[in-house]
């Protein structure tokens, strides 16, 4: 028993320092920082790049929002890719006033694919563009999305996320959870990471990239997650990446179970297959570069491994009560402890920021009370995952026909 008690004590200190230091960082996102001083002062020219795939019902909103960007309409593209299109995506997307490449891939469907076709089409093309936006097609943009990102252009930052916020988050207790996870990682995970110097994520949608980044190798991603993936390869080679507050995208979220269960299944595994591919590229790049940044970046891969580190440790816990190491009363308080800081501390989190940022808690009251099933959901489908990943992309069905005007 002795023998537990010391794993017992190693859990313990090793999942308090990952989280003291997750917590010590999300305090940054408090902090308020002079402006970055710009470089260079010119409008680059952008691409707006949409991936789509059987996405008629929500295209032309997106498109007509990229259209009325406050910005000059000649130094901007909108560009569709109809991946693999069976409906009218592509004759909508014209319509709105967009440039349509068509696409067929049957073996290769998911975004990471769409895009590096695209981009290898432009690199051979040595097409003018300074650089280029990626958004999913169900997203509407604020008016200042291109000028927020030129701004970042100018100030020398060549990969930056936008601020990703939810058209759709009272519609359902899934949106609602989505809606939290993403205004606190925007807060607590981009802008604290960006306000201490370290390296945001690309988050899925709603980010730049200078064309110059990916020219030498287009778009490689081999991962369910090309976003994360993208990013933690750039930080592997000592890239920061950049946050930008004012880039707003608005995304619609999942309202039933099952498309939640199956999207953020999806999510985890291309986790665990960035885990599996960059574990030691990450590594590598704290050795050569020996920065806080670059060890922050390995520091996400440990998320899954964290929690099953806490499984563990409930594990032993329990082992030492039934071998009288423990008495009943702490095994309990251990098991209490753990359901707090997993269901209950969130909640109060998602209030504090949902106060900062001066949204409606009313309509957000159901969404909160059911926010731990939210991340208990997530808690059982990282365990599924480990067990039996499946690496199949299923598409998400969006049909929320919701213009800019609606959310601005």
């Amino acid at each position: 028993m002795k023998y537990l008690y010391l794993l017992q004590q190693a859990l313990i200190w090793m999942i308090t320092i990952y989280w003291l230091y997750q917590i010590v960082i999300s305090f940054c996102s408090l902090i308020k920082l002079k402006d970055k001083k710009m470089i260079v002062n010119k409008n680059h020219k952008f691409m707006a790049i949409i991936p789509a795939h059987n996405e008629e019902a929500v295209i032309a909103n997106l498109v007509e929002s990229l259209k009325a960007q406050d910005y000059p309409k000649d130094l901007y593209d909108v560009f569709v890719i109809a991946d693999n299109c069976s409906d009218n995506t592509a004759k909508m997307a014209e319509k709105a006033g967009a440039i349509v490449l068509k696409r067929f891939n049957e073996s290769q469907k998911t975004k990471g694919f769409a895009l590096n076709w695209f981009l290898k089409q432009k690199i051979k093309e040595n097409a003018d563009y300074d650089a280029f936006c990626v958004f999913d097609a169900d997203n509407i943009v604020d008016k200042n999305f291109l000028k927020s990102m030129n701004k970042k252009l100018c100030q020398g930052e060549e990969i930056v996320q936008g601020y990703r916020d939810i058209k759709n988050p009272t519609d359902s207790w899934i949106a609602s959870g989505y809606a939290i996870f993403y205004w606190m990682m925007n807060k607590f995970y981009h802008l604290a990471r960006y306000n201490l110097g370290l390296s945001p994520l690309i988050n899925g949608t709603g980010f730049m990239v200078k064309f110059d980044v990916v020219k030498p190798n287009g778009w490689n991603t081999i991962t369910l997650t090309e976003d994360i993936e993208f990013s933690l390869i750039n930080i592997a080679k000592g890239r920061k990446l950049g946050w930008a507050t004012d880039a707003i995208v608005y995304d619609e979220q999942p309202v039933h179970f099952a498309q939640s269960w199956s999207q953020r299944s999806r999510w985890t595994v291309g986790h665990l297959q960035c885990m599996k591919h960059y574990t030691k590229d990450l590594a590598q790049g704290v050795k050569k570069n020996k920065t806080l940044m670059n060890f922050d970046g390995l520091l996400y891969m440990f998320g899954i491994p964290m929690m099953i580190l806490t499984f563990l440790l409930l594990g032993v816990n329990t082992l030492m009560y039934v071998g009288n190491e423990m008495a009943f009363s702490d095994l309990i308080w251990n098991y209490v402890r753990y359901l707090i800081a997993t269901f209950v501390l969130p909640i109060g989190t998602a209030i504090i920021v949902m106060l900062l940022d001066r949204r409606n808690i009313k309509s957000m009251f159901v969404g909160l009370l059911c926010y731990p099933l939210f991340l208990g959901s997530w808690i059982l489908i990282n365990i599924k995952c480990l067990i039996k990943p499946n690496t199949k992309w299923e598409k998400i069905e969006h049909v929320r026909d919701v213009k800019i005007n609606d959310v601005a």
